[in-house]
């Protein structure tokens, strides 16, 4: 079945050609609605949705339409009125857009403490700093640094207090490496060695994301009750996939390390770390390459996604959204379809390799074992206005080795995927119970 985007309101575009077996596509036809039969890979390949480009176009001139659009009433479960988590987060990160996947996934942690987040919006900042050419980046980062070490004495008591109980002293050796950090940045500028800037960033930057890690303390909220029994990842968790590539000379196996994100969609996430450990995708191969997207997924048969054992059923997640400000997830709706068409996404489309869920076209709530990868941002869907926001669950991001995934073609076999931190945090695995 199709995944694509739905028609925007006043606009009238017939999302057809549905592609099969809830493998995503990024296109929109004209043409009446057509199923795909037949249970061969060949079938599950072919569509007859247009490119990506195309779909885009319809969609820009369509939100150019509907400057004025009415809004549409929430349903009552779209917990519309949940208290903002962060509130002055927003104003601390404004500016360029983030593409940096572990930049992203701190600032999508589920904290309020607005000291860390002035240590750490300076030193995200020395990634623009090194676009300066030359050893005159060197002046800028400086600044960054002391602006950074600046905010960490003055804010050092909020940050402390904002330690769970059990992780205070992690939290504070955090804080001990972290200044020990900047004052080796500090020596690395005043000995003008500018290749050595972006390494210590990085190590600097882990302990900003260690120290934000220990100020969440649990699980933040609770799941709905229709999905509470459903795999749920309660936190984070890192899998590594081994993928062996097959027509490049220069790489035969490649390792890429993705980070999953519990807080802002637990279901999705949860749903894809029980599927690991069944070993679901274990020999599966890259089913689709197109510049675009690397996706994967599909099971060989008719199967439309994962077949549960204990019901002989396709097991599906609903569509889950987590936006800024708000403490729970939407479901089951885009946030078209809720009517807000300004709010921004937790986990947004911003980072080459972000990781989404597949699902048919015209049903939300239709994930099921397909999943995507982000490879390319066009001039048509720009970091913080891209037209899949919104519309797919995003729940992680690829962190190491990311720029391989532009190599992978068709064909291509997952020889494995395992979980290498975090399997703790998921709660009701079914894999478990299948034994």
């Amino acid at each position: 079945m199709a995944a694509s985007f739905a028609s925007l309101p006043t606009f009238s575009v017939v999302n057809s050609s549905r592609f099969p077996r809830r493998r995503i596509d990024f296109s929109c036809s004209k043409n009446p609605v057509r199923s795909c039969s037949g249970n061969t890979r060949e079938n599950k390949q072919r569509g007859t949705f247009a490119s990506l480009k195309e779909c885009a176009i319809s969609l820009a001139l369509s939100v150019g339409l509907i400057a004025s659009v009415p809004s549409i009433a929430l349903p009552p479960n779209a917990y519309a009125v949940a208290n903002p988590a962060i509130p002055e987060v927003s104003v601390l990160i404004s500016g360029p857009p983030i593409k940096d996947p572990e930049a992203l996934l701190r600032y999508a942690l589920p904290i309020d403490n607005k000291a860390i987040r002035e240590v750490q919006k300076p030193l995200e900042d020395i990634t623009d700093s090194l676009k300066i050419a030359g050893v005159k980046a060197l002046d800028s980062v400086e600044r960054n640094v002391r602006q950074a070490n600046r905010s960490l004495q003055q804010g050092k008591t909020m940050i402390v207090a904002g330690f769970a109980e059990s992780k205070k002293d992690h939290g504070n050796e955090m804080i001990e490496k972290l200044e020990a950090g900047m004052q080796d940045m500090l020596k690395i500028v005043e000995d003008r060695k500018r290749d050595a800037v972006a390494s210590k960033q990085k190590e600097i930057l882990k302990y900003v994301g260690g120290i934000e890690e220990d100020m969440v303390d649990g699980f933040p909220y609770e799941v709905p009750e229709e999905y509470r029994n459903m795999p749920l990842l309660k936190g984070r968790a890192s899998v590594d996939m081994k993928v062996k590539i097959k027509d490049n000379p220069n790489i035969e196996d490649c390792v890429f390390r993705i980070v999953l994100d519990g807080y802002n969609a637990p279901v999705t996430a949860g749903n894809f770390v029980d599927l690991v450990e069944r070993h679901f995708y274990d020999g599966m191969e890259i089913q689709r390459s197109d510049g675009f997207v690397v996706q994967t997924g599909d099971p060989e048969g008719p199967a439309e996604g994962f077949i549960d054992p204990s019901t002989e059923k396709t097991r599906t997640v609903p569509l889950e959204i987590m936006v800024t400000g708000k403490k729970t997830p939407f479901y089951g709706s885009t946030l078209e379809e809720l009517g807000l068409y300004k709010a921004q996404v937790m986990l947004p489309f911003n980072a080459f390799g972000t990781m989404a869920m597949a699902r048919e076209e015209f049903e939300n709530d239709s994930g099921s074992s397909q999943v995507f990868w982000l490879l390319k941002e066009s001039e048509l869907t720009p970091s913080n206005s891209n037209i899949l926001d919104g519309r797919y669950a995003v729940f992680g991001y690829v962190t190491d080795n990311e720029d391989f995934l532009a190599d992978l073609k068709v064909g291509d076999v997952i020889e494995s995927i395992q979980v290498v931190s975090g399997l703790e945090n998921l709660a009701n695995p079914s894999y478990k119970i299948a034994g």
